[in-house]
Formats: structure tokens, sequence, C-alpha cells
């Protein structure tokens, strides 16, 4: 049997793992905003419209920054066709996904949603069709105090205070050549230079996310991160990245391997930010935002990318299997791992879209990428450690060499997390997690995801095929903690540790 040892000391941190990095992401798409959160003529629907028993769901998997209103929707998107009386709303054709947008829910809708989630709202402005002058004026709406146009039309809709919205986006995927509004980076970031001086001289407090690359296959991919950043490095807070992932050769093997190019896409982030500092002299620090993550390749065709003049049509509706759960595993162990520099990520999205929860009438599923999120989120507080792998290897033929195992640590006072992921999907590999310095007492409490099929996946029919269950494997002796990892298996575990 292949055995593996995670070496991991309280002294090697690498630094507080950022809640934000267990964030979600609602857009205006397909099903994901109406018979998704919101469904009014639903019999779970609250006062207000949206779903109890969907937002029982997202409570388990404890999401901090919700990223909103997109997405491609927004580069075409006017926020104030989503405020004001419902009844005065004009229906809009979305040209992003070609459907229907009633603007029943927008900016207060959002927002009431997130205060009952406890939801850091992430808004992303329209960097496509908008100009920086409306991002202002919907910076203004939202966080300004009565006495001005602006904020007094908020007020006028029933919020006398400011929703006080910290967080903000220039734009999305401006480098995509599918975005409504896609430019050269050049002529992006002098829009979005633009646009985050005038925010910041309405609410210097905000903080700001620029649009880098979204995806790795771009024949721009760095060089676009590279230009903007020369041209607002000290303008913004943060750079995204966006990455879906999928297995479409149907080798499972290749596929569980895909952890390792996760790295190297942030390591590449990280390296560009490090150049430009160096060159422009600057002593800030411009972090991650991971802003669009999961694994996508199904529901990407035909189709499923055009609503056909629809309301809520459903759109990219994938669906989760086992082999899926350890792929996310992977994208959270990897934040994890890079604490210090990705400090906020949002898995897209968050209901029917993409998603780890599905409904159907007024039926709700819970996929199987739910269990992993749920399993970090509940470990996710404390400082990250650098783990040290001493074990066997896979060889990939996409991805290269990587760990069989991939782990990531979190240490919070006498409380020590570990996530491991078994990447082999036939054998089982002896685990041994060893401390430098102090040591292992015993196990709080452990819990796995696991199967025999990497394409086992849940339905409305049979709805536990894939789920997490208590996990009473592992021994303490002498302070280190051991067990045997099945294959096609994510364990998450968290043990009472002594300094």
């Amino acid at each position: 049997m292949n055995k593996t040892t995670l070496h991991l000391h309280p002294a090697f941190t690498i630094d507080e793992v950022d809640p934000r990095i267990f964030g979600g992401f609602l857009e205006h798409l397909g099903r994901a905003v109406y018979e998704g959160v919101y469904q009014p003529g639903s019999a779970h629907a609250d006062e207000s419209g949206c779903r109890t028993d969907v937002m029982d769901a997202l409570r388990q998997l404890k999401f901090t920054a919700m990223r909103y209103p997109g997405g491609n929707f927004v580069s075409g998107y006017d926020w104030m066709d989503g405020v004001g009386p419902k009844e005065n709303r004009p229906r809009k054709v979305d040209l992003a996904w070609q459907s229907l947008e009633t603007n029943e829910f927008g900016t207060n809708e959002f927002m009431d949603l997130s205060r009952k989630m406890g939801w850091t709202p992430m808004m992303a402005v329209n960097l496509g069709t908008g100009t920086p002058a409306e991002a202002r004026n919907w910076l203004e709406y939202c966080n300004g105090n009565a006495g001005s146009y602006y904020a007094d039309l908020r007020v006028s809709h029933g919020y006398a205070a400011p929703h006080d919205i910290k967080l903000w986006c220039l734009g999305n995927e401006m480098d995509g050549p599918w975005q409504i509004g896609h430019v050269p980076a050049q002529d992006y970031a002098i829009r979005a230079q633009q646009t985050a001086r005038l925010m910041k001289m309405f609410d210097p407090s905000v903080e700001l996310v620029v649009c880098g690359s979204c995806a790795p296959e771009l024949g721009t991919y760095m060089q676009w991160d590279r230009q903007v950043l020369e041209y607002l490095y000290n303008d913004v807070d943060y750079i995204s990245l966006h990455r879906y992932v999928g297995n479409s050769a149907q080798d499972t093997e290749d596929y569980l391997a895909v952890g390792a190019s996760i790295d190297k896409q942030i390591q590449e982030q990280v390296n560009v930010c490090r150049y430009v500092a160096s060159v422009k002299r600057s002593k800030k620090k411009v972090n991650l935002s991971f802003d669009e993550w999961n694994v996508w390749y199904r529901a990407r065709d035909g189709e499923f990318a055009d609503g056909k003049g629809k309301i809520a049509p459903p759109l990219l509706e994938e669906v989760y299997n086992l082999e899926d759960v350890l792929v996310v595993a992977q994208f959270l162990n990897s934040f994890i791992r890079h604490a210090d520099t990705v400090k906020i990520a949002n898995i897209a999205q968050i209901v029917n879209v993409i998603a780890p929860i599905l409904t159907r009438g007024d039926e709700v599923l819970i996929q199987s990428i739910f269990y992993p999120i749920a399993m970090f989120a509940e470990r996710r507080d404390g400082t990250s450690l650098r783990v040290a792998t001493e074990g066997p290897v896979v060889n990939s033929k996409s991805y290269g060499t990587t760990a069989m195992v991939d782990s990531s640590a979190i240490l919070n006072g006498n409380s020590l997390s570990v996530f491991a992921v078994n990447r082999n999907p036939n054998e089982s590999v002896e685990l041994a997690i060893r401390p430098g310095s102090g040591q292992i007492l015993s196990v709080r409490n452990a819990d796995i995801v696991t199967g025999t099929d990497p394409n086992a996946a849940n339905s409305y029919e049979n709805p536990n095929v894939v789920t997490r269950q208590p996990f009473d494997q592992f021994t303490v002796t002498n302070g280190i903690a051991t067990t045997v990892l099945p294959p096609l298996s994510v364990v998450a575990v968290t043990f009472d540790y002594a300094a």
C-alpha cells in the first residue's frame, strides 16, 4: 500500500486564512436568481419571495463574500433597471445569455438577502456598456448618506440607511472576446482607472478588484494582467482570476491531478503582481481574487448557452459526481496553501447554475460538491500551515507530476484541521500526519466523502448516492495521527493539538 506523510510545524505559517475565500457567486443567469434564491410563487417563499429551503441549504456552506450581479450579465446591465417599485421596472433582453430579464430582483433585494444570510456583498459594476460615472452613481446609491440625488433615491425606495458595500469589481472578464464591451487591455485599463478613482473619491474605504486573465488558454494570458496592473496598480486592491476545469477526455486519473494547474495559475498571477510592484517601486501589495471557479464542462455548448428569449431558462445546469468532489476539494486546498495572496474566492455559482444546489419545483437537491465545501467551511478559521508531503506522486499527462495526496492544514489555537485528497482512483493510501513541534492529542471530529464509482452522482430519485459521512478511522499515537485514505476520497479532520 502507498504511504504518505504530511509534515507540518506550527512555526511554518503562511498567513491567516481569509474567510472570504469561502465566497459564492450569484448571477442573473438561467435559474440562479429566479427559481433559485428567489421564487415568490414557491411554497417555500418568505415574505420577500426568497426560498427558505434554498437559504437553509446555503447556510450550511457558510458563504462569506457573495459576488453579484455577474458575470457576463453585468457587462450589459443598467443598475437603475433593478431599483424602485417593481411594477415600474423594465423587462429587457440580456444579450450575454440571450434571456429576458424582468429586473424583479435587483440591488435592494440582493442586499436584503445578503443580510438574512450574513453575506458580505461583492458588487460588480458594468464596464462593458457602462461608464465610470454610472458606476460612481451606483456607489452613491448604495453607500451615500441622505442629501444627494442617488442616496435620496435609495431612501425613497425604502432604505434610509446606506448599504455600506465595501467590495466592488471593476467589470467582468474584460479580456474575453465573448464579453459585451470587450476591449484591448490598455483601453480597459484606462476605463477601469477612471472608474476606480471616481469610486474612491466618493468612498475611499471601498476595496476594488480589477479584471485579470480569466482563462489560461487565452492568447493574452498574463500579458493582459501586466498591462492592466502597470497602468493602475496603485488604484486597486485585488486582481481577479477565473478557472473552470473538467474531464472532457473521461480520464479520471488525469483529471484528478488538475490541482497542480490551479497552483500554477495562482503562482503565475502572483509573479506578475510582484513584477509590476518591482517596476513601479511600489510598497503596496495587490492580492488575488479568485472570483470564479468550479468544475464546468458538461453543460457548456449549444442550447445551454442560449436562453432563447425566455425568463429564467434552464442554463448551465451541471450535474456533479464523485470525481468532481475531489477536484473542488483541490481548489480549496490550493486557496488555503496560498493564504498569503488569495484573499477572496467565489465558487460559481450557488444555485442551479453550475452549483452545489439544484431546485425542481418546490424540491431541492444537494449535489456532490456541496459536501467538501461544507467540510472545509466548518474548519476554515485560523492560520494556514506549510505542509511538506513525503510520499508517492502521480504523473499526469495534462498537469505534470504532483503528490498523490493533495493537502492543506489550518492551525487555530489548540485546534488543528487537516484536509487530504487521495487522487488515486484505485488504491488506498496509508496517511500519517506528523507535527514537527507539539503533538496531536485526539480526534475532535472527521468527515469523509468517498465511493467506488467516480461517476456516481445524486439525483432527485436517489439524493444520497454521494454524501459526507463521519470518519472514525484515525489513530493517534505519540502525538502522530495515522489512517488509511480510501481511493477517490477527501477527508477533513480536526484534532485537539498541544504546542
